[in-house]
């Protein structure tokens, strides 16, 4: 019996995903993840003095770096790449799903959602607050949304290695299974009907996701109906809204204080 197209095509995505390697750069980013015993590391391009100053890196990777000129630099990246001597190629991180990496524990838990946020400038600074304030995970879509490269991983400077980034087929559905989990959906929009703190205020100390969408289109329709709360963050006078990073890192704080174990 011939396999239906979606199954093919599934295994065809599976394959290519085992294959799939992008490169990182910068310092902060190629010392993280030399660091991070989860990433497999293919191959390794420094110059001679990133080598100097990645060297306790290297040598507890047990990498052989490949040392370059800088003026031509070996390693397949943009021309205008901000690598200060040292690229990485490796192969994705994987971080299980969101049932493992996000379950409450003694009843608390914080994660961020991202619908269709693509840029991965923002999403790297979002990993970065992410994980000053103790987020479970971020999640985000599969398509339509930031994947890893380097360009993240350098804003993010090494959050990346250390914060779970889940990438999900169906946001909705994710939401509705940390719902179950005991998480409050709460969306950030500009016309929220009452602010991030007042809704905080009257929601039972808990977990708590913080669902963002992309700038411009906002929240999805299906995502906006799937959160418990839409709130906003206040603004002064009639200034427009935060980028969705700066969003996001407000609202990790304001959640964070939330959390059942935060210090007061």
């Amino acid at each position: 019996m011939k396999k239906p197209d979606w199954v093919i095509d599934k295994e065809k995505a599976r394959r290519a995903a085992k294959h799939e390697t992008l490169w990182l750069f910068g310092l902060h980013a190629v010392r993280d993840a030399l660091m991070n015993p989860m990433r497999e590391k293919l191959r390794l391009v420094v110059t001679l003095n990133a080598a100097q100053k990645l060297e306790d890196a290297i040598a507890a990777s047990g990498m052989t770096p490949e040392t370059s000129d800088a003026r031509k630099f070996a390693a397949p990246i943009a021309a205008d790449s901000v690598h200060q001597g040292a690229a990485l190629e490796v192969r994705p991180l994987d971080w299980g799903n969101t049932a493992a990496r996000c379950a409450p524990v003694d009843g608390a838990g914080l994660v961020v959602i991202l619908d269709r946020v693509s840029d991965p400038h923002n999403v790297g600074a979002i990993l970065r607050s992410a994980e000053v304030f103790g987020a479970r995970a971020v999640i985000a879509t599969q398509r339509h949304a930031a994947p890893e490269t380097g360009a993240l991983a350098k804003t993010a400077s090494g959050a990346l290695e250390r914060q779970p980034y889940l990438r999900v087929r169906n946001l909705a559905e994710e939401m509705e299974s940390l719902k179950d989990m005991g998480y409050v959906m709460i969306g950030l929009d500009g016309d929220g009907p009452q602010t991030l703190g007042q809704t905080l205020a009257t929601v039972p100390r808990g977990p708590i996701g913080l669902v963002l969408g992309a700038e411009g289109p906002g929240l999805r329709d299906k995502t906006r109906d799937t959160c418990d709360y839409i709130a906003r963050i206040p603004a002064s006078a009639d200034f427009g809204s935060l980028n969705v990073s700066n969003a996001a890192a407000v609202g990790l704080y304001a959640a964070h204080l939330a959390q059942p174990d935060a210090e007061p």
